[in-house]
């Protein structure tokens, strides 16, 4: 890994916390190793964006999706979508950060619609 790379993978995890830590009731902690975004309070906190630092070669993100919303992003972009291993049979969705260019609007949009499925509040 480069300089640049290690930099622009740095950026790409700060700007997924920025992201994650701008939505309601959202806190950040380390779980598996990981920072991990929780949404909702005490012990109703549920996990909504693990961060995947090369566990499988690659630097990613996973979080809950919508039913089918798995199968159909993976079909689509196979190259930054993925189903991660542990979760991916609940239909969460493994989220590429090393692959340019990010489309962020898109990983705005799947990190709100996680929100919203583990809060139970629409988007």
């Amino acid at each position: 890994m480069t300089a640049a790379d290690s930099s622009g993978e740095a950026a790409a995890v700060q700007r997924l916390r920025a992201v994650c830590l701008a939505l309601p009731e959202v806190d950040e902690r380390v779980s598996h190793g990981e920072p991990t975004w929780f949404a909702g309070a005490g012990r109703r906190a549920r996990v909504l964006v693990m961060l995947s630092d090369h566990r499988d070669d690659h630097l990613a993100f996973w979080c809950p999706a919508a039913a089918g919303a798995q199968e159909f992003l993976v079909a689509e972009a196979p190259d930054r979508f993925f189903r991660p291993p542990h979760v991916g049979h609940r239909g969460w969705v493994g989220v590429r950060l090393d692959v340019t260019p990010l489309d962020w609007k898109r990983i705005e949009d799947l990190v709100a619609d996680a929100h919203a499925l583990v809060t139970g509040r629409a988007p």
